[in-house]
């Protein structure tokens, strides 16, 4: 035990450390994907009922939340495995981890499919956007590339997501909504108020509805797509194992959920209505859409040389969000091998200090997985399947989190919080509740397909939905009931 003490140390006195805005920036990079804002834009007027309920109901209270439990565990660098496994036992800390982890390996080909429309403009050739092994291809080599950047440790891959989300995200962001108001100071027409847009927008597959800014609910089908916007809004919670790794972490943690939960909200909300007012909502696609308004406005302005320059921006910020999320669930998974619950061979780190077998298996499976795209008749396709199947598992971990935030405030009353959700028990109800809340409805609607996104076969989404929540959200408690003792032994020893 006394080397493991010493190993321990030594491993804690080279841990890189985070400031405010480093934690703030690393967290935004996480939850924010400028591939998400079609989506929002292609509701139209009634992407303020879906930003505000996301907000509202789930960004606030994951940011709140986590902010607390981060605080709660600073010298643990297990993040929701840790937090789950305080109020729940190991389990379902090993579930909670595991959710977060497997959702993120199935979503990687989803966010590099919106890589490969990017790179499609960035070489002259958009429609390449559409062709199988391109994209296969991309997933491949971005992924690994990613791999490879990780594998230098935290300090390198804090620093290359930061950087990358400044320049992929927060730039092409800011540019975006720059060219949406010289398109409308210039007098051209804001397809987001038209006539006709408006008309077309407040009509459903479902019906008409009451009011342009509030779906018309006829049925579940009707609103589903809430699951796939509080998705687009989830990840606030997998910088929590930062925490330990600040100066001031009573005061800095929280500061850094709260500013990251403004950048989230002021990037999705306003990139989606400059996507909304320069392109017309029928003709705008999913996966190229951020493209389309790119090439729209600047052919309109005579800068079309600017079109490839913005692609290969995004696809930067593509890069620097994919290597945000290798750092955290990784480094929360190696915490439930330090601790014996997963085979001892997942402990293992190299020089620094990076989980290697751990990101390997993440890029042997991400490869597997992105064979969906020569599989599927055309990529948006295997898009929206991936999609489906990171939904219900990620939601399944949220209401696990909210849960222990309420359970530890009986449980541990007295356990140091470096930030407490203000308002005491009655707070922590209202808000985790809420939030506890939101998911569980979200996570319900989720296994019906949208009427507003063309899926397919709704029998092939809901199956694929639900087995993927049953293999994958069963396998931590099969990997737990195998548990042996010698992994645990074989981890004290290392």
């Amino acid at each position: 035990m006394a080397n493991a003490g010493h190993s321990e140390t030594t491993r804690s006195s080279r841990a890189h450390r985070f400031s405010v805005w480093g934690v703030a920036l690393m967290t935004a990079a996480a939850v924010v994907s400028l591939r998400g804002l079609p989506m929002m834009a292609k509701e139209g007027l009634t992407m303020w009922f879906y930003i505000g309920f996301a907000t509202l109901f789930f960004l606030i209270p994951g940011a709140f939340v986590s902010a607390e439990l981060g605080g709660m565990f600073t010298t643990d660098k297990g993040g929701v495995y840790t937090w789950v496994k305080a109020a729940f036992g190991s389990s379902w800390g090993l579930a909670a981890v595991w959710l977060q982890w497997i959702q993120n390996v199935v979503w990687y080909p989803v966010v590099l499919g919106f890589t490969a429309a990017a790179l499609a403009y960035v070489i002259g050739e958009p429609g390449l956007a559409s062709n199988h092994f391109f994209n296969f291809g991309v997933v491949i080599v971005v992924y690994w590339l990613a791999t490879f950047i990780a594998l230098f440790g935290e300090k390198s891959y804090g620093k290359s997501s930061q950087i990358l989300f400044v320049v992929g995200t927060v730039v092409p962001g800011v540019f975006l909504m720059l060219l949406a108001v010289i398109w409308i100071a210039l007098g051209n027409p804001i397809e987001l108020i038209q006539p006709t847009v408006t008309a077309a927008s407040a009509a459903s597959a479902s019906g008409h509805q009451v009011h342009p800014w509030l779906p018309h609910i006829t049925g579940l089908g009707s609103i589903a797509f809430l699951a796939g916007t509080v998705l687009l809004f989830a990840g606030v919670e997998v910088q929590g194992v930062r925490a330990s790794q600040m100066d001031k972490p009573a005061r800095e943690f929280p500061e850094a959920m709260i500013l990251a939960a403004i950048i989230v909200f002021v990037l999705f909300t306003f990139g989606s209505l400059a996507i909304a007012a320069m392109f017309p909502i029928k003709e705008l696609s999913l996966t190229a859409g951020i493209m389309q308004a790119y090439k729209a406005a600047l052919d309109k302005f005579h800068i079309s040389w600017l079109v490839p320059v913005s692609a290969i921006f995004l696809a930067a910020g593509a890069l620097g969000q994919i290597v945000t999320w290798i750092g955290g669930p990784s480094r929360a998974l190696l915490q439930t091998a330090e601790n014996g619950e997963i085979p001892p061979s997942f402990a293992a780190t190299n020089s620094g200090g990076a989980p290697k077998n751990i990101l390997v298996l993440q890029a042997v499976i991400v490869s597997v997985l992105g064979a969906f795209y020569l599989v599927f008749p055309n990529p948006s396709a295997a898009f929206y399947l991936l999609s489906a199947m990171t939904v219900s598992l990620y939601l399944l971990m949220y209401l696990l989190m909210y849960a222990a935030a309420i359970r530890l405030r009986y449980s541990q009353p007295d356990t140091e919080r470096h930030f407490r959700v203000p308002g005491g028990k009655l707070g922590m109800w209202l808000i985790a509740g809420f939030g506890f809340i939101s998911v569980l409805f979200a996570l319900v609607v989720s296994f019906f397909p949208p009427s507003q996104i063309p899926v397919g076969s709704p029998t092939l989404y809901t199956g694929l939905v639900i087995a993927g929540l049953v293999v994958f959200g069963g396998a931590p408690f099969v990997i737990h009931a195998g548990k042996k003792p010698d992994w645990v032994h074989h981890v004290q020893k290392r």
